[in-house]
């Protein structure tokens, strides 16, 4: 692939990278606003926290008052936010490869950052879905409100390639430094 392919390639990275933050963050928040939209009897999209919390109690969150719907809207994209912080260094990367930095200092840090932004994302995800399930299952009647907490297979993924992405990083980083000393004596 030229490199001037690569450069277009990148850039459309970039911009695929931020439309699916949008996306993202758009969808999480419309799943507690039309939650029909996640049951299973609707379109049955969702992902992560809101997934598995509205799965179950889609017809009752129709029902929530606007104060439990906006906060389970914050607390369903706390950990999307971190995931979304990651995406954005994503795409710091894809522009620096774009104007062909390839082995800058800069590009590897970004790669680190997307990594522990992964680690961080699979982390508030777990916090968060016990607070999110009290949350909206607190206007039960008693013997009915839950707290739920789950360790999917994904997220084991999810972490194993976040530590992945921040060891190439740190060996990006360093091949960087290494690319650096050799311009200098060259």
């Amino acid at each position: 692939m030229t490199s001037n392919r690569l450069a277009h390639l990148s850039q459309r990275m970039a911009a695929v990278t931020l439309l699916l933050i949008v996306v993202m963050l758009a969808l999480n928040a419309a799943l507690w606003v039309f939650p029909i939209i996640a049951s299973k009897n609707g379109w049955g999209l969702g992902f992560a926290l809101s997934e598995r919390q509205l799965s179950d109690i889609a017809d009752r969150a129709a029902l929530f008052p606007w104060w439990q719907t906006l906060g389970a809207i914050a607390l369903s994209s706390v950990p999307l936010l971190a995931l979304a912080l990651g995406l954005g260094h994503l795409r710091q990367l894809f522009q620096s490869y774009a104007r062909g930095e390839y082995f800058s200092s800069e590009a590897a840090r970004h790669f680190g950052k997307v990594g522990r932004a992964v680690a961080i994302w699979v982390l508030l995800d777990f916090l968060c879905e016990p607070l999110l399930s009290v949350w909206v299952t607190m206007l039960e009647p008693v013997g009915q409100r839950m707290m739920s907490l789950s360790i999917t297979a994904p997220s084991f993924v999810a972490l194993f390639l976040a530590a992945c992405i921040s060891i190439i990083a740190r060996i990006l980083l360093q091949a960087s430094e290494v690319d650096s000393e050799n311009r200098t004596f060259v």
